[in-house]
């Protein structure tokens, strides 16, 4: 089966072209259908920020890795007992690629992200099918197109975000990064009932985007003062609640001073694995009373997600689609960061949304 995958390991971005890391096509073999499984024939998959980070081996460097965890299709075929949620054959989908166990401690004690069997149908969704355990999969709402529904996983990642903010109607947010994950976010806070909501992020077509997704105000760090910005929106007061979606250790450390008293600090992007944040435990968790936090992945978000997905703006992310033959290009485009999210057609799929 055709699949995207990362054939040498390295960073994507590598000068020296012996130390690059390299994505081609694989051919990996068909996933079994158990009895409880769906198989997904893959209309759209999507490129994440997260894989070039795979590509460095942050998850193993055993080649081929599979990509592909952000997803849409049309279920091909159903195991024998996959029924309790009531899909069939033909339905537009979309889902999330880790299946949590719900037998293991943290399953049964309400923290299904570290579940202990987390990888067992972790299978790469950039082919041409996907087999997954009917607890993955999610029927799309009629009103989202295949592209759209592609982002199902991401905007997962928002939803889990905007759990970890603790938000109240009203708080002050703001948001640095304007990539897929950033502008998402921004989005979903929106309906969350963020004020003064804010974006931090360099590149004026982000910053478009994130107005055009409901931000009240947008910083440019290259050419601003953003200690002097935010003070002028939050009235000397602040951000009550500060995601960073960058994942830029340039960037991290300062937002500590941009969040007011009792503020919630949410780092919702992946670091480089060697990144130790500096932190004056005095100045902020003491005095401050900040509580910091992360996300990994997003359990117990996706019914959520499924729901959110015709109340976003999510054209701007499926304009960029390259056919599975052309893998390699597709990749190069999103490291160009001329388009906020990448999308890769893995079988050309009539859309009857």
């Amino acid at each position: 089966m055709k699949t995207v995958a990362v054939t040498r390991v390295g960073n994507l971005r590598a000068e020296d072209a012996d130390e690059r890391g390299v994505i081609g096509l694989a051919d990996f073999p068909a996933q079994p259908l158990g009895p409880e499984d769906v198989r997904i024939r893959v209309a759209y998959a999507g490129i994440c920020g997260s894989d070039p980070h795979v590509a460095e081996g942050y998850f193993g460097t055993e080649v081929p890795i599979g990509l592909g965890h952000e997803i849409s299709g049309v279920v091909e075929a159903l195991g024998e007992r996959a029924h309790r949620t009531g899909l069939q054959v033909g339905d537009r989908v979309a889902g999330n690629f880790l299946r949590f166990c719900g037998t293991c401690l943290p399953c049964r004690d309400g923290r299904q992200q570290f579940c202990e069997f987390i990888q067992e149908y972790n299978r790469p969704g950039m082919a041409e099918t996907v087999t997954w355990h009917e607890s993955q999969v999610y029927r799309l709402p009629r009103e989202v197109s295949l592209r759209q529904g592609a982002l199902l996983e991401p905007v997962s990642v928002a939803v889990r975000i905007a759990d970890k903010t603790r938000l109240r109607v009203g708080d002050r947010v703001l948001v640095c990064g304007g990539g897929p994950i950033g502008q998402l976010a921004l989005q979903v806070l929106k309906l969350h009932g963020a004020t003064s909501l804010t974006m931090i992020e360099p590149i004026a077509d982000r910053r478009e985007m994130a107005l055009r997704g409901g931000a009240d105000h947008v910083i440019d760090p290259l050419v601003e003062d953003q200690a002097a910005r935010v003070a002028e929106i939050t009235g000397g007061k602040g951000f009550d609640v500060v995601v960073d979606a960058s994942g830029a250790t340039r960037a991290v450390p300062g937002l500590l001073d941009l969040a007011a008293h009792g503020a919630t600090v949410v780092y919702g992007a992946m670091y480089p694995a060697d990144y130790e944040l500096p932190l004056n435990l005095s100045s902020y968790l003491y005095l401050k009373e900040l509580t910091l936090t992360g996300v990994f992945v997003s359990p117990y978000a996706f019914p959520r997600a499924v729901q959110l997905l015709p109340h976003l703006r999510l054209d701007d992310f499926t304009r960029a689609v390259y056919d599975l033959d052309d893998a390699v290009a597709a990749f190069a485009e999103h490291l160009s960061g001329r388009h906020p999210k990448v999308l890769i057609r893995c079988n050309d799929i009539p859309d009857g949304s």
